[in-house]
């Protein structure tokens, strides 16, 4: 939980905590909570009331989705760290590119290579041009 200059109950933002190899993310969870109804050694709000419960729930449900994250990660074969999974869960991911931008690429791979790989004639002819 951390303080907020803007509350006047007393209440603080509960945070999700991201921990990866000692390098820790921090994420607000934009709830407030007051600090005498929650139990810092389960990470979890004290009580039995409904909205003690659905507090609960939610963390429970982001608990879910940072392991969800971290299969997506191992699954697409890519590192998993704190702001790796910090970017899955806030929707951040790689810069999504126009078809004309990787075709640009290829061609730009395909003339370094000429002479080497690949023949003259057959980029002035217009096989790797669009």
């Amino acid at each position: 939980m951390k303080q907020s200059k803007k509350t006047t109950t007393g209440d603080k933002y509960v945070y999700l905590r991201i921990t990866v190899d000692g390098i820790a993310k921090d994420l607000s969870t934009k709830r407030l909570w007051s600090p005498k109804r929650w139990n810092n050694a389960i990470g979890r709000a004290n009580g039995n009331k409904e909205e003690d419960r659905t507090l609960n729930a939610y963390l429970d449900s982001l608990h879910h989705k940072v392991l969800q994250a971290k299969k997506q990660l191992i699954d697409s074969d890519k590192e998993v760290t704190s702001e790796a999974l910090k970017n899955v869960l806030l929707g951040i991911g790689e810069k999504r590119r126009m078809i004309l931008e990787i075709y640009q690429e290829h061609n730009d791979r395909v003339e370094d290579l000429l002479d080497k790989e690949f023949a003259y004639g057959k980029q002035r002819k217009g096989y790797f041009s669009f």
